[in-house]
């Protein structure tokens, strides 16, 4: 269990499932009669493509896995698993995901298939390998898990409260993973791979992940513009925002090793806070009506 868990990244996936049962909340309408078998068949078949996807990367990434300290331990260079048998592993999982998705909803599989080809395609074989910024477009397809439980219920994916959940997800992986490759630099250039603090030093990859922080806690701020918000938003969403704002001053001001973690946590929870706040005050309103 422990290799199955590192090889389709668990934690990873659950993150995944929790922000499409968002989406899928925050489409539902009041007047529709809710079934069971459609979020169920939604987790069913993420799960399985998302864990299916990860199986690929690892496969495809081994020989650079094997290079660096942090991953050198995962299933493949470590021996646990041949890379054939996460090809075919993978390959079989995205296959059963992708039919899962298909009897809950045609348009929600193909935009699942379409976010594996993003991530097993261009993001691991040619923006992470090639661009410092990769992670920019990258976060296309880490933000798509809230998109596809939205368009379950509602092809309208470019309706005001869809774009605003895709952005926080969006905007949120920059930090995130900036901060990580500070944190882990030495490995990623080990690794080969043209990270921000790798390729322009550190001093300026802070530069900009203040300015993603501060367009994503911005975005956090204007919600009620996109979708509507009730006392949830201001019990959490705009003290939280502050409170992401001071964690990343101490952070570009300290010269600690151990400074980015508190970041690093705080945004993790933010982006929990800022998806799960308009999809409970959506909830509260509906019970409440």
């Amino acid at each position: 269990m422990s290799v199955y868990k590192q090889l389709t990244k668990f934690g990873i996936v659950v993150f995944a499932m929790t922000s499409a049962i968002a989406g899928y909340a925050l489409s539902f309408e009041s007047y529709e009669a809710f079934n069971f078998v459609e979020p169920m068949l939604l987790l069913i078949g993420l799960y399985f493509l998302c864990s299916g996807s990860f199986a690929i990367n690892q496969a495809q990434e081994w020989k650079i896995d094997l290079r660096m300290e942090r991953t050198k331990s995962r299933p493949i260079p470590a021996g646990k698993v041949s890379p054939l048998q996460a090809w075919l592993f993978g390959l079989v999982f995205v296959t059963f995901g992708a039919v899962t998705l298909l009897i809950l909803n045609p348009f929600t599989a193909y935009l699942g298939l379409a976010t594996v080809i993003m991530y097993n395609l261009l993001y691991t074989l040619f923006f992470k390998r090639q661009l410092a910024f990769g992670a920019v477009p990258g976060a296309v397809p880490g933000a798509m898990p809230v998109v596809i439980g939205y368009s379950v219920n509602s092809p309208e994916i470019f309706r005001a409260e869809c774009v605003y959940v895709f952005l926080v997800m969006f905007l949120w992986q920059m930090p995130h993973f900036w901060t990580l490759a500070i944190r882990y630099r030495e490995d990623y250039k080990k690794g080969g791979f043209p990270v921000l603090p790798v390729n322009i030093g550190v001093h300026r990859t802070l530069f900009h992940i203040g300015l993603y922080t501060f367009v994503y806690v911005g975005l956090a701020l204007a919600s009620p513009w996109f979708l509507k918000t009730h006392i949830l938003y201001l019990m959490f969403v705009l003290p939280l925002a502050i409170k992401i704002v001071f964690e990343f001053l101490k952070y570009y001001q300290s010269d600690s090793e151990k400074s980015w973690l508190p970041f690093f946590l705080w945004t993790n929870l933010s982006m929990l806070i800022f998806l799960g706040a308009p999809v409970f005050d959506k909830w509260i309103y509906i019970s409440l009506s």
